[in-house]
């Protein structure tokens, strides 16, 4: 494998109930873990505190993004994150959209890849509209640009509105990365 074939993926992850891992921060730290059977993990973002959107009637989410070096094409990256969530308890065939799940792992961004299958869309379509994405990934890739807008990640955080779902106190830092 050369280098021309490696990629860098960012997964977003949340979690708002326990699972064999222990409770959601603990479910969050041990797919980090997980995850490293998709390529290297190379950066970590600390731990949030999110407050449920949508189906609000929920506990507070606990959410975080990787950035992973991988060989792996972004559909079957995506394959191997849905066997990772099937592991910690998650059934998305039995699922409510927005509600309640062991983990939920998002793929973000794979390089400056544009992808609309029915399978998979990259980067995520709604990536620059939840400061609860944006936050964990501003903290490790910063300067990272989004393929589409042309901006990079911080400027797209530091244009969400502060209101609504957006608004900063409901996305708070719990545990900064050591």
């Amino acid at each position: 494998m050369t280098t021309a074939h490696i990629r860098t993926a960012y997964v977003g992850l949340g979690s708002n109930l326990p699972s064999q891992a222990g409770t959601p921060a603990e479910t969050i730290r041990a797919a980090m873990s997980a995850l490293s059977e998709a390529g290297e993990v190379i950066a970590r973002s600390s731990l949030y505190e999110t407050a449920p959107i949508g189906w609000i009637d929920q506990p507070s989410f606990v959410n975080a993004v990787i950035a992973l070096r991988t060989a792996e094409v972004p559909e079957a990256l995506l394959e191997k994150l849905l066997i990772i969530e099937r592991r910690f308890g998650r059934d998305r065939g039995n699922s409510v959209s927005k509600g309640p799940r062991t983990l939920d792992l998002d793929l973000l961004m794979v390089n400056d890849a544009i992808v609309n299958t029915p399978m998979l869309s990259l980067p995520h379509p709604a990536l620059a509209e939840r400061r609860f994405v944006l936050a964990p990934l501003a903290e490790i890739a910063p300067e990272v640009r989004h393929p589409v807008f042309a901006k990079t990640i911080r400027e797209l955080l530091l244009a969400l509105p502060n209101t609504g779902e957006n608004k900063s106190d409901c996305v708070r830092m719990m545990q900064r990365y050591p």
